[in-house]
Protein backbone atom coordinates (compact mmCIF):
# COMPACT_ATOMS: atom_id res chain seq x y z
CA UNK A 1 0.00 0.00 0.00
CA UNK A 2 1.48 3.41 -1.15
CA UNK A 3 1.11 5.85 2.00
CA UNK A 4 1.18 9.06 -0.10
CA UNK A 5 4.18 10.09 2.00
CA UNK A 6 7.23 10.25 -0.45
CA UNK A 7 9.26 13.51 0.02
CA UNK A 8 6.73 14.37 3.20
CA UNK A 9 9.02 16.43 5.51
CA UNK A 10 8.91 14.87 8.84
CA UNK A 11 9.69 15.84 12.68
CA UNK A 12 10.33 12.81 15.05
CA UNK A 13 11.07 13.41 18.77
CA UNK A 14 12.61 10.40 20.94
CA UNK A 15 13.89 9.64 17.32
CA UNK A 16 17.00 7.40 18.84
CA UNK A 17 15.64 4.21 20.64
CA UNK A 18 12.65 2.31 20.61
CA UNK A 19 9.23 3.55 19.28
CA UNK A 20 10.52 6.98 17.94
CA UNK A 21 13.56 5.00 15.99
CA UNK A 22 11.16 2.50 14.10
CA UNK A 23 8.70 5.48 13.57
CA UNK A 24 11.53 7.29 11.42
CA UNK A 25 13.07 4.15 10.06
CA UNK A 26 9.24 3.49 8.46
CA UNK A 27 8.87 6.75 7.40
CA UNK A 28 12.49 6.62 5.69
CA UNK A 29 10.73 3.54 3.82
CA UNK A 30 8.01 5.34 2.64
CA UNK A 31 10.31 7.84 1.19
CA UNK A 32 9.62 10.75 3.92
CA UNK A 33 12.48 12.79 5.17
CA UNK A 34 12.60 12.99 8.20
CA UNK A 35 14.20 14.77 10.75
CA UNK A 36 15.16 13.04 14.07
CA UNK A 37 14.89 14.65 17.48
CA UNK A 38 16.65 13.58 20.51
CA UNK A 39 19.46 14.23 23.36
CA UNK A 40 22.40 11.63 22.60
CA UNK A 41 24.11 12.84 19.47
CA UNK A 42 25.73 9.22 19.53
CA UNK A 43 22.93 6.79 19.59
CA UNK A 44 20.91 9.44 17.66
CA UNK A 45 23.40 9.34 14.53
CA UNK A 46 23.34 5.61 14.65
CA UNK A 47 19.57 5.78 14.25
CA UNK A 48 20.13 8.07 11.67
CA UNK A 49 22.36 6.06 9.70
CA UNK A 50 20.13 3.41 10.01
CA UNK A 51 16.96 5.15 8.73
CA UNK A 52 19.03 6.80 5.47
CA UNK A 53 19.79 3.07 5.09
CA UNK A 54 16.22 1.68 5.04
CA UNK A 55 14.73 4.97 2.91
CA UNK A 56 17.63 4.30 0.33
CA UNK A 57 15.11 2.88 -2.55
CA UNK A 58 12.66 5.57 -1.88
CA UNK A 59 14.31 8.26 -1.76
CA UNK A 60 13.60 8.72 2.38
CA UNK A 61 16.56 10.98 3.89
CA UNK A 62 17.26 11.17 7.87
CA UNK A 63 19.11 13.95 9.37
CA UNK A 64 19.90 14.07 13.56
CA UNK A 65 19.00 17.22 15.64
CA UNK A 66 20.02 16.81 19.01
CA UNK A 67 17.75 18.96 21.18
CA UNK A 68 16.06 18.37 25.00
CA UNK A 69 12.38 18.58 24.00
CA UNK A 70 11.57 20.20 27.06
CA UNK A 71 13.83 23.58 25.93
CA UNK A 72 10.80 26.20 25.82
CA UNK A 73 12.21 26.79 22.14
CA UNK A 74 12.09 23.63 21.38
CA UNK A 75 8.84 23.55 19.19
CA UNK A 76 10.61 26.54 17.04
CA UNK A 77 14.02 25.23 16.73
CA UNK A 78 12.21 22.08 15.26
CA UNK A 79 9.92 23.53 13.28
CA UNK A 80 13.25 26.24 11.41
CA UNK A 81 15.41 23.22 11.10
CA UNK A 82 12.95 20.81 9.30
CA UNK A 83 12.33 23.97 6.84
CA UNK A 84 15.69 24.68 6.70
CA UNK A 85 16.61 21.12 5.81
CA UNK A 86 13.30 19.76 3.57
CA UNK A 87 12.07 23.30 3.35
CA UNK A 88 8.84 22.31 5.30
CA UNK A 89 7.13 20.20 8.24
CA UNK A 90 4.13 18.46 7.00
CA UNK A 91 4.01 15.47 9.60
CA UNK A 92 5.02 15.92 13.76
CA UNK A 93 5.33 13.37 15.76
CA UNK A 94 5.83 13.49 19.56
CA UNK A 95 7.15 10.95 21.15
CA UNK A 96 9.96 11.75 23.35
CA UNK A 97 9.21 10.13 26.91
CA UNK A 98 10.40 8.03 30.10
CA UNK A 99 8.83 6.74 32.56
CA UNK A 100 9.90 4.22 35.87
CA UNK A 101 7.60 1.89 38.51
CA UNK A 102 7.47 3.39 41.99
CA UNK A 103 4.27 3.97 44.56
CA UNK A 104 2.05 6.81 44.68
CA UNK A 105 3.19 8.08 47.59
CA UNK A 106 6.64 8.32 46.42
CA UNK A 107 6.78 10.59 43.96
CA UNK A 108 8.46 14.15 44.89
CA UNK A 109 6.80 17.06 43.16
CA UNK A 110 9.64 17.88 40.79
CA UNK A 111 8.96 14.34 38.93
CA UNK A 112 5.36 15.49 38.89
CA UNK A 113 6.55 18.55 37.01
CA UNK A 114 8.82 16.92 34.78
CA UNK A 115 6.25 14.69 33.70
CA UNK A 116 4.00 17.17 32.60
CA UNK A 117 6.92 19.06 30.92
CA UNK A 118 7.87 16.33 28.80
CA UNK A 119 4.57 15.00 27.88
CA UNK A 120 2.34 18.36 27.86
CA UNK A 121 4.36 21.72 27.44
CA UNK A 122 6.92 19.87 25.28
CA UNK A 123 3.85 18.31 22.93
CA UNK A 124 2.04 22.04 23.39
CA UNK A 125 5.24 23.76 21.84
CA UNK A 126 5.92 21.66 19.16
CA UNK A 127 2.09 22.02 17.75
CA UNK A 128 1.81 25.31 18.41
CA UNK A 129 4.91 25.79 16.33
CA UNK A 130 4.10 23.43 13.67
CA UNK A 131 0.65 23.28 12.74
CA UNK A 132 0.11 26.88 11.79
CA UNK A 133 2.32 26.63 8.72
CA UNK A 134 0.38 22.96 7.97
CA UNK A 135 -2.77 24.79 8.32
CA UNK A 136 -2.08 27.35 5.71
CA UNK A 137 -0.72 24.84 3.58
CA UNK A 138 -4.32 22.73 3.98
CA UNK A 139 -2.25 19.41 4.90
CA UNK A 140 -0.57 18.51 7.99
CA UNK A 141 -0.60 15.44 10.54
CA UNK A 142 0.24 15.34 14.27
CA UNK A 143 0.40 11.85 16.30
CA UNK A 144 1.14 12.17 19.81
CA UNK A 145 2.59 9.02 21.49
CA UNK A 146 0.30 8.68 24.74
CA UNK A 147 -0.18 5.44 26.44
CA UNK A 148 -2.48 2.99 28.11
CA UNK A 149 -1.95 4.55 31.23
CA UNK A 150 -3.31 7.90 30.00
CA UNK A 151 -6.73 5.80 29.65
CA UNK A 152 -6.49 3.51 32.86
CA UNK A 153 -3.84 4.63 35.44
CA UNK A 154 -1.16 2.26 36.41
CA UNK A 155 -0.80 2.25 40.06
CA UNK A 156 2.75 2.20 39.20
CA UNK A 157 3.64 4.49 37.24
CA UNK A 158 1.89 7.75 38.90
CA UNK A 159 2.90 10.38 37.29
CA UNK A 160 3.39 9.25 34.27
CA UNK A 161 -0.78 8.18 34.36
CA UNK A 162 -1.74 11.47 35.01
CA UNK A 163 0.68 13.11 32.49
CA UNK A 164 -0.62 10.96 29.49
CA UNK A 165 -4.19 11.34 30.46
CA UNK A 166 -3.55 15.00 30.19
CA UNK A 167 -1.81 14.81 26.68
CA UNK A 168 -4.68 12.57 25.90
CA UNK A 169 -7.17 15.52 26.52
CA UNK A 170 -4.39 18.34 24.77
CA UNK A 171 -4.35 15.93 21.39
CA UNK A 172 -8.67 16.04 21.51
CA UNK A 173 -8.17 19.56 21.67
CA UNK A 174 -5.97 20.53 19.08
CA UNK A 175 -7.42 17.84 16.70
CA UNK A 176 -10.88 19.65 16.97
CA UNK A 177 -9.33 23.10 16.63
CA UNK A 178 -7.62 21.94 13.30
CA UNK A 179 -9.16 19.54 11.68
CA UNK A 180 -11.16 21.97 9.07
CA UNK A 181 -7.68 23.54 8.39
CA UNK A 182 -6.37 20.07 6.74
CA UNK A 183 -4.52 19.37 10.29
CA UNK A 184 -5.38 15.94 11.59
CA UNK A 185 -4.37 15.41 15.06
CA UNK A 186 -4.27 11.91 16.66
CA UNK A 187 -3.04 10.23 19.15
CA UNK A 188 -1.60 6.35 19.69
CA UNK A 189 -1.91 4.79 22.96
CA UNK A 190 0.90 1.81 23.48
CA UNK A 191 0.71 -0.85 26.20
CA UNK A 192 3.92 -2.28 27.13
CA UNK A 193 6.77 -2.44 24.57
CA UNK A 194 10.09 -4.78 24.31
CA UNK A 195 12.02 -1.33 23.27
CA UNK A 196 15.05 -0.22 25.31
CA UNK A 197 12.62 1.73 28.29
CA UNK A 198 11.89 -1.80 29.33
CA UNK A 199 14.70 -4.06 28.15
CA UNK A 200 17.86 -2.02 28.93
CA UNK A 201 19.45 -2.66 32.34
CA UNK A 202 17.47 -0.88 34.80
CA UNK A 203 14.52 0.01 32.82
CA UNK A 204 10.96 -0.97 33.57
CA UNK A 205 11.47 -4.83 33.40
CA UNK A 206 14.03 -4.54 35.92
CA UNK A 207 11.99 -2.07 38.09
CA UNK A 208 9.06 -4.71 37.58
CA UNK A 209 11.24 -7.64 38.41
CA UNK A 210 12.50 -5.97 42.04
CA UNK A 211 8.77 -5.49 42.77
CA UNK A 212 6.94 -8.01 41.62
CA UNK A 213 9.42 -10.72 43.30
CA UNK A 214 9.71 -12.83 40.28
CA UNK A 215 12.94 -15.62 40.31
CA UNK A 216 14.27 -14.05 37.08
CA UNK A 217 14.42 -11.73 34.24
CA UNK A 218 12.75 -13.80 32.02
CA UNK A 219 10.32 -14.75 34.52
CA UNK A 220 9.35 -11.10 35.23
CA UNK A 221 9.06 -10.25 31.29
CA UNK A 222 6.69 -13.63 30.76
CA UNK A 223 4.48 -11.85 33.50
CA UNK A 224 4.10 -8.99 32.03
CA UNK A 225 3.30 -10.53 28.98
CA UNK A 226 0.84 -12.60 30.52
CA UNK A 227 -1.29 -10.28 31.54
CA UNK A 228 -2.08 -8.88 27.85
CA UNK A 229 -4.69 -10.80 25.72
CA UNK A 230 -2.60 -11.55 23.08
CA UNK A 231 -0.05 -13.11 25.17
CA UNK A 232 3.16 -10.99 24.80
CA UNK A 233 4.40 -7.34 25.01
CA UNK A 234 4.66 -5.24 21.40
CA UNK A 235 7.36 -5.21 19.17
CA UNK A 236 8.71 -1.40 18.49
CA UNK A 237 8.01 -1.47 14.92
CA UNK A 238 4.28 -3.09 15.50
CA UNK A 239 3.34 0.49 17.21
CA UNK A 240 5.59 2.41 14.58
CA UNK A 241 3.23 0.87 11.53
CA UNK A 242 0.20 2.21 13.33
CA UNK A 243 1.75 5.60 13.65
CA UNK A 244 3.14 6.12 10.73
CA UNK A 245 -0.23 5.04 9.08
CA UNK A 246 -1.89 7.79 11.15
CA UNK A 247 0.81 10.04 9.07
CA UNK A 248 -0.22 8.77 5.83
CA UNK A 249 -2.76 10.49 3.01
CA UNK A 250 -4.55 7.09 3.99
CA UNK A 251 -5.48 8.56 7.24
CA UNK A 252 -7.58 10.98 5.48
CA UNK A 253 -10.60 11.00 7.94
CA UNK A 254 -9.20 9.85 11.19
CA UNK A 255 -9.05 12.78 13.33
CA UNK A 256 -8.73 13.20 17.57
CA UNK A 257 -8.78 9.42 17.76
CA UNK A 258 -7.01 7.76 20.89
CA UNK A 259 -5.87 4.44 19.00
CA UNK A 260 -4.71 2.04 21.54
CA UNK A 261 -2.40 -0.59 20.11
CA UNK A 262 -1.95 -2.55 23.38
CA UNK A 263 -2.60 -6.28 22.44
CA UNK A 264 -6.37 -5.82 23.87
CA UNK A 265 -4.91 -4.58 27.22
CA UNK A 266 -7.55 -2.03 28.25
CA UNK A 267 -11.09 -3.06 27.79
CA UNK A 268 -12.48 -0.11 26.54
CA UNK A 269 -14.19 0.71 23.42
CA UNK A 270 -13.64 3.81 23.01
Amino acid sequence: MDLGLRGRACVVTGASRGIGREVARLLCVEGANVLMVARNEERLAAAAEEARTSGADTGGKAEPFVLDVTAEDAGTRMLAAAEERFGALDVLVNNAGTAQWRDLDDVPDEDWRAQYELNVMAPLRAMRAAIPPMAERGWGRVVNVCSTAGKRPSSAMPEYSVAKAAELSLSRLFADRHAADGVLVNAICPGPVESEMWMEPGGLLDQSHALSGAASREEALATAGAKRPIGRLAQAGEIAAAIVFLCSERASYVSGAAWSVDGGTVQVII
